[in-house]
Parts: structure tokens; C-alpha cells; sequence
């Protein structure tokens, strides 16, 4: 094994080569046709993932998983995890970085974020976050209004934040569809893409909606609106449905005519011409294709929503309709409804201690995500925030010492997974990333102590075992930085 120190220069020469250097892939050329497709590839690069084997050697190794492991290594391979625990076999040539002394977590997942779609220096040119025209614009995807230059993508990866869904705002009852990023430089969205993520639907109820619009003066009037939407959407289903069905049997029928010997013309040709005509398809509503998708399970549900009694209401409505709520956002109140939310199988994106901005957000507590948490639910800290982004850790950890405060048996790898796994859950991704586990992405945070402490800093930041991130390294400041003060954590 080469030397620690010289491992470490060979590192940081990384950054340089790990962040702007992005063959086009074939998926470029190969365009998928089909825009409705809730899983659009991304057009990932998979050669910007380090080639060679990388050891962190003598760090707290925090799992996420299983146990927190004093002094632990993790070896990183062609850009996922090869191996974790106390003594990790490492083949001749590996390159070892000694992080003795220093934490080693999975790195951070923001489920709420408006990163890029509300982009410094935030002004009315640069938000493109909600598309108020009308009070459901199931149509609008956040990927089409994100910009990759925005500053706040650095300073979320300088936090310890690599992977993020993008969503659009909450003026609507139902605003659009989400996107899951990889906080990496690109110079579009599409390359930025988490590879395999689901779209998500962003739904808002309470105050936001009924504010906006002058379609909508109640609580009342937002029900209604969505059960308006997705009645629609359930008729428009059972039409592509049918539609589907016809078009399994005439491919089932052309194919076994096509298969039968060639026989002499009968005295009804037309007939048989007829029986195998192609079936019409019905006339595609882009509105309405979201939520088609969403009753299909194919998009999840994520509802911005802070009172308890909403929460209930929403979830009665996902019954009626049959969809699944994947996360309640903001969910001030869930601890009073936390045993409800871990038996329907509810996550909840909470803030640790945002209150009182406005009235559905004055019964909030510091220990809410505890409570979640201690009724087998699962607890998500997120930020809706462009600083926030960047203390997801700081944030966990106030939570979290509330609620030992209080006397809720919580550990601290539990509150660890309230900013790493149970967020992968949430947006879908956690079979690939969300924990040091082998064989899942190499998204790892180095820190200077203890994750939850105040003082802690980031070191190193890896995407796909790349450094893309390292304190001490020269970075540049944008045009769009100056005069805004540090934003760099």
C-alpha cells in the first residue's frame, strides 16, 4: 500500500478530473420517445466514477445500518462500496487515506429541496419554483425549471448533502412533478439525474393553496379540487386501460395471423381486415397523464401538509382514489398522529425546529421527530432551505438530543437515518444508496468530529467514490456569490 500522504495529494488531484470531465453517453443519442415515462434515463456518465481502489482508514464508521464501528475502514471500488468493518482486505495499489480521528456517514439526502428552481441570487428571474396559473398543474416538472449553475448546489455538497429531490412549490393543490439529483456539476439537469429515480407528485394542502388562488377561498374548496383532479384522472385511466387491452389483443391476433400459413382469399376479406385493425389510442392530456401515473403507482406522492387533522384527510383520500402517500412534508403536527403514519407506512420530512411563521405551524415541537421515530415510523429531517441544506446533520442532531431529553430510547445511528436512509426510502433509492453497505453507491461525507456536534465540519464530500469536495482545496467563487456573504459552510 502506498503511503497515506501521498494517497491523500493523489486524492485531491481528483477533484480537478472528477468534476468536468463528462463524455457524452450514448443515452444522449438514443432519445426516449416516450415523455410520459415516469423513470426518463438519466444521462449518467458512468465513467466519471473513480476506477481505482480507495481505502478510509481509522475513522468512526457510522453505517447507518447496522452498528456505529469505532475504528473502521470502508473501501470504495469503481464508484460503489466494496467493503465496510474493522479490518477491510484492500488489493496491491490501493490508494489509502488516513482519517483517523475523523466520522465517516453515508452521504446526506435533502427530500425537500428548491435548490436550482428558487437559484441564487434570488430574484424573480431565477424563480421558477411554482407555476401559478391554476390550482393543479400536474404537467409542470421541476427538472424543466432547474438551473445547474445555481451556487447553492456547491454550498449543499460542502454541507455534506449528495443527493436531493427537487421540488416545485406549494401554491398549488397539486404543483407537478418532482426530481431526484445527484449534487454533482453538470452542465443540465438530465446529467445530474439520480439513475433509476422515480418522478415525484408534489401536493399541497392548508394555507399555501388557499391563500394563491382566488379559485379556492377554503379548506373545503381544496378538497373538492383535488377530488375534481383525480376523478378525471380515474376516468382518463380506465380509457388508456381499455385502450391497452385492445391493443394486447390485436398485437396477440396480428401475431398468430402472421404465424398461420398463407391461405387462399376468402368471400369476406373486409371482415378480416376490420378484426384486425389497430386500436385508437385516446387523446393524451398532459395534466392528467401525471396522475394516471400516480393511480399506477409509477410516481410518488409527496404532500406538503402541517396539520394532523389534513394529514387524516389526505390519507382518506388516497384510499378513495387508491394512490400511496410516500412522505408528509413539513408535518408539524405528526407526532400526534406518528402511531397512524408508521401503520400506514407514511414517512414524514419534518423540520427540526421551524414554528410559528404562520398559524398551521404553532403546535410544532422540537421533539417531533423523535416521537416519529419512537412509534416505528419514519422520522425524515429535511431543509426547504438553501441554507438548511447545508446543517442536515446539525439539524438532526437538535432534534434528536431533544428527544433523549425527554426520556425516548433513541440512538444516535437511528437519528443518522433520519438524514441518510430513511430519506433514500422515501424517494425510492435506498437499494442503492442511503448506507455504507457494499455494493451501494460510493456517496460518502468525511468529517472533522462528530457529525452532531456544532463544531463539526466537512472534510471530504465522495459522489460515486470520487472526491467532489474537499475543504482544503482552492474553490472559485461565482459572480452570483459576490455580495451575498459566505454561503460556504
Amino acid at each position: 500500500m502506498k503511503q497515506s500522504w501521498i494517497c491523500l495529494t493523489l486524492c485531491l488531484g481528483l477533484i480537478a478530473t472528477a468534476t468536468i470531465h463528462h463524455k457524452t453517453p450514448h443515452a444522449v443519442a438514443k432519445r426516449n420517445k416516450k415523455t410520459t415515462t415516469p423513470t426518463l434515463p438519466a444521462t449518467w456518465d458512468a465513467s466519471t466514477t473513480s476506477p481505482h481502489h480507495v481505502l478510509l482508514k481509522g475513522a468512526t464508521v457510522w453505517t447507518a445500518e447496522g452498528k456505529i464501528i469505532p475504528s473502521g475502514q470502508v473501501l470504495l471500488y469503481k464508484g460503489k462500496i466494496k467493503a465496510v468493518g474493522e479490518q477491510v482486505t484492500a488489493p496491491k495499489g490501493t490508494t489509502v487515506i488516513d482519517v483517523k480521528g475523523k466520522h465517516v456517514t453515508p452521504g446526506l439526502i435533502d427530500t425537500h429541496s428548491h435548490i436550482g428552481v428558487y437559484a441564487v441570487p434570488y430574484l424573480r428571474a431565477t424563480s421558477d419554483g411554482n407555476e401559478m396559473s391554476r390550482p393543479v398543474t400536474a404537467y409542470a416538472w421541476a427538472e424543466h425549471g432547474f438551473w445547474p449553475q445555481d451556487p447553492s448546489i456547491l454550498a449543499a455538497v460542502a454541507g455534506g448533502t449528495t443527493t436531493a429531490q427537487i421540488l416545485p412549490g406549494s401554491a398549488n393543490l397539486i404543483g407537478g412533478r418532482s426530481v431526484i439529483l445527484k449534487l454533482r456539476y453538470a452542465r443540465s439537469v438530465q446529467k445530474m439525474k439520480f439513475p433509476g429515480a422515480r418522478q415525484g407528485l408534489k401536493m399541497a394542502c392548508g394555507e399555501n393553496p388557499k391563500r394563491v388562488h382566488r379559485s379556492l377561498w377554503s379548506r373545503m374548496g381544496s378538497y373538492a379540487g383535488y377530488r375534481r383532479a383525480y376523478l378525471k384522472a380515474t376516468a382518463y385511466k380506465r380509457k388508456w386501460d381499455a385502450y391497452f387491452k385492445k391493443l394486447k389483443a390485436w398485437k396477440e391476433k396480428t401475431k398468430k395471423a402472421a404465424s398461420q400459413p398463407t391461405k387462399k382469399a376468402t368471400s369476406q376479406p373486409a371482415k378480416k381486415k376490420s378484426a384486425l385493425k389497430k386500436p385508437k389510442a385516446p387523446r393524451k392530456d398532459i395534466n392528467l397523464e401525471t396522475l394516471r401515473l400516480v393511480l399506477e403507482g409509477k410516481i410518488y406522492v409527496h404532500i406538503h401538509c402541517y396539520r394532523a387533522d389534513e394529514m387524516l384527510q389526505m390519507i382518506k383520500l388516497s384510499k378513495e382514489f387508491g394512490f400511496k402517500i410516500r412522505s408528509f412534508h413539513h408535518a408539524v403536527e405528526a407526532y400526534k398522529i406518528a402511531d397512524v403514519l408508521a401503520k400506514e407506512g407514511i414517512s414524514a420530512s419534518i423540520w427540526a425546529d421551524w414554528w410559528g411563521f404562520k398559524h398551521e405551524a404553532f403546535d410544532a415541537i422540537q421533539e417531533n421527530a423523535p416521537f416519529v421515530s419512537a412509534a416505528g415510523g419514519r422520522a425524515i429531517i429535511h431543509s426547504d432551505s438553501a441554507t438548511g441544506i447545508q446543517h442536515l446533520n446539525q439539524e438532526a442532531a437538535k432534534t434528536f438530543y431533544r428527544g433523549k431529553k425527554i426520556g425516548l430510547k433513541l440512538s444516535e445511528n437511528e437519528a443518522m437515518r433520519w438524514i441518510t436512509l430513511n430519506p433514500a426510502w422515501a424517494l425510492g433509492i435506498d437499494k442503492v444508496t442511503g448506507s455504507l453497505k457494499p455494493g451501494k453507491m460510493a456517496d460518502i461525507v468525511v468529517w472533522d468530529g462528530h457529525p452532531f456536534s456544532v463544531y463539526t465540519r466537512t472534510q471530504m464530500v465522495f459522489m460515486d467514490g470520487n472526491i467532489v469536495y474537499h475543504r482544503q482545496a482552492k474553490r472559485p467563487i461565482t459572480d452570483f456569490q459576490v455580495g451575498l456573504g459566505p454561503i460556504l459552510k
